[in-house]
């Protein structure tokens, strides 16, 4: 593991999380919201209101601007998300918070625990620390394999992506097809701003978490995240170790 980070440091409070509420600002959100709430009332009308289309929530910022519209709007979609026994402890804070504010269950899909035991037993607790190829395996058991069983059944679903968020994800349509899960994938998202996610989360008083604001801007399990220092890329904290072409999980890789 190369273990070197960035020698900035955080400053004081987050101004990332707490944009300035410009009236275009607001009418850019407005107007972005509701290209947003439009595309995914297309998405049930086309594919379905009966679970056939589902929201993939990993419970960051972008992913809680489309938990409010989807739950706020009452849209029959089915919101889900993978828990890899390995989250920060503010992620399941944010959890509860999400079904007490909405008044629903979320659908939490788990690793096989088999699976995990063996990749633990054969290469050790934090094995994806040592290389890039243990590391995918670690996400193909706690996430991949759990994955498959969230959208077995599925139509199409719906991400939190962003074009900006990484050279990985530059370019991001506002839909696709993924061949790797043969469905549709909804990007309703891809061509928002760090900013205009705030300002959306800030107007409409939408629970975040809480890591947000100690300069965590991309959150996954916890020993593969960290803060990042202003001016870092906002994936930097993902990862860290590894080189920025190879910073996906697999969820949202490309075959070929």
């Amino acid at each position: 593991m190369n273990a070197s980070v960035s020698l900035l440091r955080p400053a004081a409070s987050n101004p990332a999380t707490h944009p300035e509420l410009t009236a275009a600002l607001r009418a850019t959100v407005a107007a972005k919201a509701a290209a947003a709430l439009a595309l995914l009332r297309d998405g049930v009308a086309e594919f379905g209101a009966n679970g056939e289309l589902a929201f993939a929530n990993s419970f960051g910022a972008e992913d809680m601007v489309l938990t409010d519209l989807i739950l706020s709007n009452g849209l029959p979609i089915t919101v889900f998300s993978l828990d890899t026994g390995r989250l920060p402890a503010e992620t399941y804070t944010l959890i509860g918070e999400v079904e007490r504010r909405y008044g629903t269950r979320l659908e939490i899909y788990f690793p096989d625990a088999g699976a995990v035991e063996q990749l633990v037993r054969s290469h050790g607790i934090n094995a994806f620390y040592d290389s890039v190829e243990l590391r995918k395996a670690c996400c193909g058991v706690r996430k991949m394999e759990p994955l498959r069983r969230a959208l077995a059944g599925r139509k199409a679903w719906i991400t939190g992506l962003r074009a900006a968020q990484s050279v990985t994800r530059a370019g991001l349509p506002v839909r696709e097809f993924d061949a790797a899960n043969g469905l549709e994938k909804l990007n309703p998202l891809s061509d928002w701003t760090e900013a205009e996610v705030w300002a959306y989360i800030r107007i409409n008083e939408v629970p975040y978490n809480a890591l947000h604001d100690q300069f965590y801007p991309s959150i996954g399990c916890a020993p593969c995240t960290r803060a990042i220092a202003v001016g870092e890329d906002v994936r930097a904290g993902r990862w860290w170790w590894e080189n920025p072409e190879t910073k996906e999980c697999g969820l949202h890789v490309k075959e070929g």
